[in-house]
């Protein structure tokens, strides 16, 4: 078993005026550890880590470092240029991280060896442990279920998050026992934790934290009648989170909470009036 289990908040970086915006930033963080998040992720697709240079994730990293003790914090490591790539990890790994969120390489849609190939080079280089991201609707690179259970038998490749879309991947990586499976398609983290997932990481947990962490608590102590209701008092959020693309309905709810602003990077747009119409009667139920 490894440390990656509970929900994790893949943070999103708020901005102001297109410059990151640090108070936003630490103020959604010590929201998040009030809450009871088994920690944050930093610099992943929820956190616009594409629209950032090299050098502003370092700078969010560090932010959130000063927050959040080191074996709670897990740093984004994407890329398709390998040798940008192992330099940049080897920046990372000055700072003290409890480990590397790893996707595939994006675009350029390597052979089921070179995914092998690629993830066994970053954990070699890797002083922390590593959390293979499979997420093929983004990177355009699936995994072969073989090719799965090759990569995580790498010491250091402990968990991985699961957006596969394949119930037979995530059975196998399941019965393995080589590592721990944390789901990452929100809709299906009642299931998936039934099945034996450690726990997720879910941009929808920006929000009504508290319940998505009884969730998961629920789960774990074999309530499964209250888990099964809390995660059905959730599903209206869920899906409101994914009308559009991630995170722009995450931040038009943070907002609404007064949180952080709603803003993002083009060429990311915010989310329309229909997305936050729904946002307001999901959050205000009452009203």
């Amino acid at each position: 078993m490894s440390a990656f289990q509970g929900i994790w908040v893949p943070v999103v970086t708020p901005f102001h005026d297109g410059a990151i915006d640090f108070i936003g930033l630490r103020r959604l963080v010590s929201h998040l550890l009030e809450k009871h998040v088994a920690g944050i992720m930093v610099c992943t697709t929820t956190g616009e880590a594409a629209a950032l240079s090299r050098q502003e994730q370092l700078t969010v990293l560090d932010a959130v470092l000063q927050l959040v003790p080191a074996h709670r914090v897990v740093m984004g490591l994407a890329g398709y240029n390998q040798i940008e790539l192992l330099q940049f990890q080897a920046q990372i790994l000055k700072r003290p991280v409890a480990g590397l969120l790893v996707p595939a390489p994006s675009y350029i849609r390597p052979s089921q060896a070179g995914l092998e190939a690629f993830f066994r080079t970053v954990a070699d280089a890797s002083s922390v442990p590593i959390i293979l991201y499979d997420i093929p609707y983004r990177t355009g690179a699936t995994f072969e279920q073989a090719t799965l259970l090759n990569i995580v038998a790498h010491q250091r490749i402990v968990a991985i998050k699961d957006c596969g879309g394949n119930l037979g991947n995530t059975l196998a990586l399941l019965a393995s026992g080589e590592v721990d499976v944390l789901c990452g398609e929100d809709i299906q983290l009642f299931n998936a934790l039934c099945l034996g997932a450690s726990g997720a990481i879910a941009a929808s947990a920006h929000v009504h934290t508290e319940q998505f962490v009884a969730l998961w608590q629920q789960v774990r102590d074999n309530q499964l009648a209250e888990a099964r209701a809390t995660f059905f008092q959730l599903l209206p959020l869920i899906n409101t989170m994914f009308m559009e693309p991630n995170p722009a309905p995450v931040k038009a709810a943070l907002a609404m909470e007064g949180l952080i602003n709603c803003e993002l990077r083009a060429p990311m747009q915010p989310a329309s009036d229909a997305v936050k119409a729904r946002l307001h009667t999901v959050l205000n139920p009452n009203t």
